[in-house]
């Protein structure tokens, strides 16, 4: 459903009255398209404090395709290594080095603070660390202009490479709705891309819940990236289903994936493995809990949850899954900070939240596959366009960016995760939610 504020704001009168009103003023975002697919500008690359990962990380901002330039006056990109500030006087140097620069960052720019995760045995150093996330969240909401802030973690021991991903995907139009945002990377290597530009060429990819919405343009996205993609929904959804694995010349299975042979249908249909495994199936029944029959509550959890949990078990175990593959399960905004009659959503969703941090070690130990997810705030879909207006609206403006995002924003994400080089990304849940002004 078409944003019919945001394109007022795009107009000078429009302008001109929300300032006068105080009103929110979205700037559209640029998102990733065959004509642009990079930032449009150079990248400005800082440090404050002394950086042991000075050269390392100039390697990784050079694969981003983006010129590094240290006198660049309207800069695209700015990357701030803070990994050397290990004391609250250290952090005067974040404040010197961004001071001056951020207000002519140029407009849907991007904004990454390189730190290191807390420690455990030095407070003074994990103080420091710790209040980067507190400075990087307030400055994705002080930006605007369509622009972002993040705060990506780089441990000790990091491998070669293994920022590259996140950083590509960050200082790219493929982040245009992720904002606010903390990713905390482990040690491990990435795996070797033959294509940067087709990173899932020769793997295959299943998407639930794919005959529409989010799933079909996950499908989409992973397809674009070289993946083969089984797309799966339930029966009755067939004649969507089938359009949508027709647009992408992928594979139609028509499965409802509570159904107690599911996993096994699931494998029979990657005779080779899958790669890639995306939960993204989902329903809601809203009721609030005085209300809600124990079927409505047993629904919501058995697909959003169970599910998850069982199919997963069964693909790992059976070997379906890949070394070197990748789950990406869906939660949501729901599931961190709640939401009036949906206690068994927002619990399913919690869960998942659950299941990724848990999973996410043990499968990469044991199996060599990653275990990440997407919390999506408020999307432009058929679903959220049957909210009310004004509920529909509060949705939209209540976060950074003032706006919805799009299908594709959450997709983008889960390409991110699936990609061979994000190795390093394991156990993390990624908000896609403009930094929604729920659940901070």
């Amino acid at each position: 459903m078409a944003d019919r504020y945001l394109h007022l704001t795009g107009t000078a009168p429009g302008r001109f009255l929300t300032r006068r009103l105080g009103l929110p003023q979205p700037a559209a975002l640029r998102r990733w398209s065959l004509e642009t697919p990079r930032l449009d500008g150079p990248l400005l690359h800082l440090t404050a404090g002394d950086s042991a990962i000075t050269d390392e990380l100039a390697k990784a901002l050079a694969a981003t395709g983006l010129t590094v330039d240290a006198q660049a006056a309207r800069p695209a990109g700015i990357v701030l290594d803070a990994t050397g500030v290990t004391s609250a006087r250290g952090l005067a140097e974040v404040h010197a080095a961004l001071h001056p620069v951020v207000r002519s960052q140029a407009p849907g720019g991007r904004i990454v603070v390189i730190g290191t995760p807390p420690s455990s045995e030095d407070h003074h150093q994990a103080a420091a660390q710790q209040a980067l996330e507190g400075f990087v969240r307030s400055l994705g909401k002080e930006i605007g202009r369509g622009s972002t802030a993040q705060l990506v973690r780089i441990p000790a021991g990091a491998a070669p490479g293994a920022a590259e991903s996140t950083l590509r995907f960050l200082l790219s139009p493929r982040s245009a709705y992720v904002s606010g945002q903390v990713i905390e990377l482990t040690t491990a290597a990435p795996d070797p891309e033959a294509d940067r530009d087709a990173p899932l060429s020769g793997r295959t990819a299943l998407v639930t819940g794919a005959a529409r919405g989010i799933g079909a343009s996950v499908a989409s996205v992973l397809a674009r990236d070289g993946a083969h993609v089984i797309v799966l929904d339930v029966p009755q959804a067939q004649d969507d289903l089938v359009r949508t694995a027709d647009r992408l010349g992928a594979t139609a299975l028509p499965l409802d994936i509570t159904a107690p042979d599911a996993a096994a249908r699931i494998a029979a249909a990657a005779p080779d493995g899958l790669d890639v495994l995306v939960h993204n199936a989902g329903i809601t029944r809203d009721r609030r809990l005085a209300n809600m029959p124990a079927e409505c509550w047993a629904q919501v959890i058995d697909v959003n949850l169970d599910s998850v949990l069982r199919t997963t078990d069964e693909l790992l175990t059976s070997g379906t899954l890949n070394r070197g593959g990748r789950v990406v399960a869906t939660a949501s905004i729901a599931g961190i900070a709640g939401n009036n009659g949906q206690t068994n959503y927002a619990a399913g969703k919690a869960g998942v939240i659950g299941f990724v941090r848990s999973l996410g070690p043990r499968a990469a130990a044991e199996h060599g596959v990653t275990v990440n997810a997407v919390a999506p705030g408020f999307i432009e879909t058929k679903m959220t366009a049957a909210v009310p207006l004004f509920i529909r609206e509060a949705g939209r403006r209540m976060n950074s960016l003032s706006q919805g995002g799009l299908p594709v924003d959450v997709a983008e994400a889960v390409a991110w995760f699936a990609q061979p080089g994000s190795a390093a990304v394991n156990g993390q849940v990624l908000r896609v939610c403009g930094q929604s002004l729920l659940g901070a």
